[in-house]
């Protein structure tokens, strides 16, 4: 089949997380032989914010890190219906221009064959509701929500036919565990500042207790205003800047432990939705310790998998209980690899996504190809 994604950019991963899961689904797409093809605006923030924080070398990198990969970027002008002709499925993300949104559904509506699906891997149903009511979904088959709580905002909302719960995963061509690097460092943080709705939690979950137990720490990602580099400055944390998807295993390899700090919607309006590293962390074997999120759909198994901290003095006491007992460790990474392994890895979802598409009446003869390679 071929798979045409609309996307905001696939070369790109500057504060752009969702790049991370469409490439490894794409790239299973291509291994079990589809054709996939990335669309992407030509102008989109995340390409142009990398270019102007890392040069043009991260882009012409793309190709070497994902030789199987292609994106066409498009401007105003650009024939879409022309880009879309012999798609088999075609799923327009999020971020989308929403008159383009509503274009590629209105030749849906025109008779255009491909199924359409619009996938929305963010908080604005929550944050920005006029946003995403407004978008023109009528015409789409179905809606890819990453969570059970977004999905039930589209359902109750009456945004577009058939919600389907479609979570992120990790790509464990690329996550995978490396134990032959070499420990260098105690903490990793791999995550964007942000807007300033979690400047409380990264100190109180990540800062203060690498500070107050002195260890040997790296922060990597983008956005973070001038108090908060000088706050991890205070702390001894070594400030790396941006890295590169395809460079998180190694990062992650070379450290101990690791933390997650999730957003203030994904706790408050949206639970239960963890972000991406979460997966990733997970997938290269290394330990996690999480501050508090409800794992409302029971997508792993907590005080297993990663821990818990409810507040930072419980932070400090996970940390030091990972970092003194190498058996502890070991026990919850392979823990956390195990679940990885058998319910999120980007393999995973591209069979649901194949078994959403067959209830669809699109490829029915990969579901059965799908289930009798599972069974047999």
């Amino acid at each position: 089949m071929r798979f045409v994604f609309y996307t905001h950019s696939l070369t790109s991963d500057w504060n752009h997380g969702n790049a991370h899961f469409l490439r490894g689904v794409m790239r299973e797409l291509v291994h079990r032989g589809h054709e996939a093809v990335a669309l992407a605006p030509f102008d989109a923030w995340s390409r142009a914010n990398l270019a102007a924080d890392q040069g043009f070398a991260p882009l012409d990198r793309f190709e070497q890190d994902f030789p199987e990969l292609e994106e066409r970027l498009y401007e105003n002008g650009f024939d879409h219906a022309a880009a879309l002709e012999g798609a088999d499925v075609v799923i327009v993300h999020e971020w989308t221009d929403p008159r383009i949104v509503a274009e590629i559904g209105w030749l849906r509506r025109e008779g255009a064959p491909f199924a359409l699906l619009f996938h929305d891997t963010h908080h604005r149903a929550v944050s920005a509701q006029k946003a995403i009511a407004g978008l023109e979904l009528r015409d789409y088959d179905g809606v890819l929500a990453f969570g059970e709580a977004l999905s039930a905002r589209y359902r109750a909302a009456g945004w577009g036919r058939q919600v389907h719960t479609w979570h992120e995963a990790a790509d464990t061509r690329l996550f995978r565990p490396t134990p032959e690097v070499e420990k260098t460092g105690d903490l990793i943080w791999i995550g964007n500042w942000g807007d300033g709705e979690r400047d409380q939690q990264l100190r109180a979950f990540l800062v203060e207790p690498v500070r107050d137990l002195d260890l040997r720490a790296e922060a990597w990602g983008v956005r973070y205003p001038p108090p908060a580099l000088a706050a991890l400055a205070e702390a001894g944390i070594a400030y790396r800047g941006w890295i590169a998807n395809a460079d998180a295993p190694a990062a992650f390899a070379r450290h101990r432990v690791t933390v997650h700090v999730p957003r203030r919607p994904y706790v408050e309006s949206l639970p239960g939705i963890p972000t991406i590293r979460v997966f990733e962390a997970l997938a290269c074997g290394i330990p996690l310790v999480c501050a508090p999120w409800d794992d409302a759909e029971g997508l792993f198994r907590p005080g297993e998998d990663y821990l818990v901290a409810q507040d930072g003095d419980a932070m400090r006491a996970a940390l030091r209980s990972v970092l003194n007992d190498p058996d502890r460790a070991a026990t919850l990474a392979a823990s956390g690899l195990e679940t990885i392994r058998a319910r999120h890895t980007c393999a995973h979802r591209v069979d649901e996504l194949i078994a959403i598409l067959a209830d669809l009446g699109v490829g029915r003869g990969e579901r059965e190809i799908a289930e009798t390679e599972t069974t047999s």
